[in-house]
């Protein structure tokens, strides 16, 4: 994505901050544009262009790179400004323990409220639908999403909220899945990567929909040691 690209989609995101816009509202919305996958690995990120687009104050926006920071989705380099972090093997592995600590947990402690479980079954649907349209890239939206409704079966905002920061580094760090070696979009590697998830979504949704909750925590935590595999092997490929 070119730096005019995604200015403008943020002055598109413009309307979503009323006047009363606060540093925590500017932060989820970068954030979300990181799952999304519209900021990738290296983005530079204009400060003056960000603060013209969304209409809020310098300080407000440098508050938000500021917290950002501190999530390791963004970094600042002497002389070169704010940019998309991009992560590293050390990073995958780490993130993936967290993910089984976070994700096969609340399988495990899930409560059986129907619109968490359906929320679930959304995520795969759509993941499903993006697949059939050949949209590679909206599966690993989806895909994001469905990790998320997992998390949220628990019924706990403090695990959510800590998904949400999870989620953001790991669409950085699926970026490598979706591109060349010269680091160059590539749909056939971004297919490669998420499409045996989809019907594995689908199997571990069934099962938490028949409250058989065990089996699709270790279905699940099988499925995070196979993803994180392709990813360590990926990263030790490009050096």
């Amino acid at each position: 994505m070119t730096s005019a690209q995604w200015v403008d989609r943020l002055a598109a995101d413009r309307s979503l901050l009323e006047r009363t816009s606060t540093v925590e509202r500017v932060t989820d919305l970068l954030r979300q544009r990181i799952i999304q996958g519209e900021l990738p690995p290296g983005t530079q990120l204009s400060e003056v262009s960000a603060k013209d687009a969304l209409g809020v104050s310098r300080n407000t926006l440098r508050e938000a790179f500021r917290l950002l920071g501190h999530e390791r989705l963004l970094e600042h380099e002497m002389h070169k400004g704010v940019s998309v972090r991009k992560p590293t093997s050390a990073d995958v592995t780490d993130l993936y323990r967290l993910r089984r600590i976070i994700e096969a947990g609340a399988v495990r402690n899930a409560t059986a409220a129907p619109e968490l479980v359906a929320a679930v079954s959304r995520a795969v649907r759509a993941g499903e639908q993006a697949a059939a349209d050949g949209d590679w890239t909206e599966v690993g939206t989806a895909n994001m999403r469905f990790h998320e409704a997992l998390v949220g079966l628990a019924d706990s905002p403090r695990s959510n909220d800590a998904m949400a920061g999870l989620l953001a580094e790991l669409r950085l760090a699926f970026h490598v899945m979706s591109t060349d070696e010269r680091g160059e979009l590539d749909p056939s590697r971004t297919r490669e990567f998420y499409e045996s998830y989809v019907e594995r979504n689908r199997a571990i949704s069934e099962q938490v929909a028949a409250g058989e909750l065990e089996p699709a925590a270790s279905a699940l935590e099988e499925y995070l040691a196979d993803a994180e595999a392709q990813l360590v092997e990926a990263y030790a490929a490009r050096g």
